[in-house]
């Protein structure tokens, strides 16, 4: 009849309002969760360790229940890595960046050597590498799945020095991985003490002594 609703188009359109969200749509929503109990993790875990990190501050903290938290993380450890994996990506990517805006391997061996010596500013930074490896060494069980993790990182070093210092004409004087792992634990070691006792460590002799080091790492040999 003229002016009734047509009951099949009514339907429709009554399951398509009542129809869950798109896969694409689900999946935007899920990740924004997980970056903000990501972002909140990385805040908590470097305030209070992982052992004293409770779910219910993190969740809290993104402005989620622990309904929200289990939904995309099975355990504090679950999390506790994810949030490992995401430092790593971010640290390689960082770098990757950094000698992508440079043209010739001099200028990118001075922002490699300027980015490594600004390491000892992030105090975030050295707390969480603080935290990774002090999980591994106090949950052996665990240690496996951290282990890949952190080597694809000093891989990743390794790979960036072999390639600057192979483009100046030089050697390394050690392994490409001692380095990468010699560069980033003093690194990680100055800012510490620098937390501890800023006054016996100031910031910008922090930052001259790494340096040192990276020049004393990187002098390397001619190769022929």
């Amino acid at each position: 009849m003229p002016g009734n609703a047509n009951p099949v188009t009514t339907s429709v359109k009554n399951r398509s309002a009542a129809a869950p969200p798109s896969p694409s749509r689900q999946r935007i929503r899920t990740e924004a969760t997980r970056k903000k109990l990501l972002d909140s993790a990385e805040q908590i875990f470097a305030r209070d360790g992982f052992e004293a990190a409770r779910l219910e501050d993190i969740a809290s903290l993104a402005g989620y229940t622990r309904g929200a938290f289990y939904a995309n993380f099975e355990s504090k450890e679950d999390i506790f890595i994810a949030l490992l994996e995401r430092w790593i990506a971010g640290r390689i990517e960082e770098v990757s960046s950094l000698l992508r805006r440079h043209e010739t391997p001099a200028k990118r061996l001075r922002a490699l050597r300027e980015h490594y010596a600004q390491l000892a500013k992030d105090r975030r930074l050295a707390l969480l590498s603080l935290e990774f490896k002090l999980f591994a060494i106090r949950h052996p069980e665990a240690h496996a799945r951290l282990r890949p993790r952190q080597q694809k990182l000093r891989a990743c070093g390794a790979s960036i020095l072999t390639g600057v210092m192979r483009e100046l004409g030089r050697s390394l004087p050690i392994s490409s991985t001692a380095a990468a792992t010699g560069l980033g634990a003093l690194s990680n070691a100055l800012l510490l003490e620098h937390l501890v006792d800023a006054k016996t460590l100031p910031d910008h002799e922090s930052r001259h002594l790494l340096g040192i080091f990276f020049d004393a790492v990187i002098r390397g040999r001619t190769s022929k």
